[in-house]
């Protein structure tokens, strides 16, 4: 029997959450062969090593390839996909895969789009056909029009993706690997860990056990110059709240450096004795620490998706996931330090919410791997207009 090679490309910290068990049951299947290849800011200590995370959980890495530009501003992602399509399309050449898989809508993910679709390698979209109003989604539909399979996270993308003009028969909804993991903490979320002391960090050690409050809040690429605007007002906000606050370091985004800068500043200029700053840290142990928080306020998909399906509040921030399909856990504000405040306090009073499943049951990994060993190997397009 001929094992089918499947290149899956994991090139950012919130990438391999949202790919680990479709990996764990491409490992496992047997009519398959995991090749993985890390990639971009997941190999870098600045952005917590997410690789260390990914060798941890036993998986074998056939390729690392740094590609990742100095800077955090448009110039550097630009030039950083560039890079990541000549080293890819090496790796790509030496591993011989019969799919090479993409995630998500992060701008070093093109690079991987690009690289498979002029080598006439089949290509598969996990998460594509979602909207969010920013250059991610310029992105992420642009991957999805390279793409051969589609392997989309709700209705609603599925949809989108159809609308599009993709084949309606290579067009899966599967829901977000993700949410797997989100169901395993659901079913036991105790936080059985401290984090202080098994991830570090720096800052404050409040007492958590009464409640807390997680913070992860990413610059917006096409409002790169404001990013450190934003941040003080998220700053000023939790500054007021009277709980611990976990914060997350931001991605290797254009205007990270207005982010990362603006909090240090501030750091100086306040004693928050109520606030910890961590790198990174394993996934599982990051959902069993959302299940446990108060609410998490911040810009990232995880409150749209992972804390849907815990109902777990969220305070979203911005445009970033703006026209993001919802569940019933988010009030969405303004940089506005006032509304965010206000906000947080109405999420606390108001408890966990009711449960949403519009991104998975708990069982994506198994339906991709299953696509993926079945699927017609194709890598053109047919006419569907």
């Amino acid at each position: 029997m001929n094992m089918r090679n499947i290149c899956v490309v994991v090139t950012a910290r919130p990438s391999y959450s949202r790919i680990k068990t479709a990996l764990q049951a491409i490992k496992a299947h047997s009519k398959l062969n995991l090749q993985l290849v890390v990639a971009a800011s997941a190999l870098l200590e600045r952005y917590g090593t997410a690789v260390n995370y990914i060798e941890a959980d036993g998986f074998k890495i056939d390729a690392k390839v740094f590609n990742v530009l100095e800077g955090e501003n448009l110039t550097a992602a630009a030039k950083t996909t560039g890079i990541g399509i000549l080293e890819l399309s090496s790796v790509f050449e030496n591993l011989q895969p019969d799919i090479v898989v993409t995630i998500a809508d992060r701008f070093e993910t093109m690079a991987t789009a690009i690289a498979a679709s002029y080598m006439n390698i089949p290509l598969a979209h996990i998460q594509g056909g979602e909207v969010t109003g920013n250059i991610d989604e310029k992105v992420r539909h642009s991957i999805t029009k390279l793409s051969d399979y589609h392997l989309v996270a709700s209705e609603d993308a599925e949809e989108r993706v159809i609308k599009l003009g993709e084949e309606k028969e290579f067009v899966f909804n599967t829901g977000c690997p993700s949410i797997d993991l989100a169901h395993i903490v659901k079913c036991d979320g105790d936080l059985n860990f401290d984090p202080y002391q098994k991830y570090g960090g720096v800052g404050a050690q409040p007492l958590i056990s009464e409640g807390y409050i997680v913070v992860m809040q990413h610059p917006v690429t096409n409002e790169y110059t404001d990013s450190r605007q934003h941040i003080e007002a998220t700053l000023d906000a939790v500054k007021e709240i009277d709980l611990p606050v976990l914060w997350f370091w931001p991605n290797v985004d254009a205007g990270a450096d207005g982010t990362s800068s603006g909090i240090r500043s501030y750091r100086e200029r306040y004693d928050l004795k109520h606030v910890h700053f961590f790198k990174n840290m394993e996934g599982q142990d990051f959902l069993k620490l959302l299940n446990n928080a108060k609410v998490l306020v911040g810009n990232s998909s995880v409150g749209i998706r992972e804390c849907a399906y815990l109902g777990v509040p969220v305070v979203n921030i911005g445009s970033r996931q703006n026209r993001r399909q919802r569940g019933h856990n988010v009030i969405d504000v303004d940089y506005n330090t006032n509304a965010i405040k206000n906000a947080i306090e109405q999420q606390l009073s108001s408890g966990k919410a009711e449960q949403s499943c519009i991104y998975g049951e708990g069982n994506s990994g198994e339906q991709i791997a299953d696509i993926l060993s079945e699927v017609k190997l194709k890598f053109h397009k047919t006419i569907v207009y």
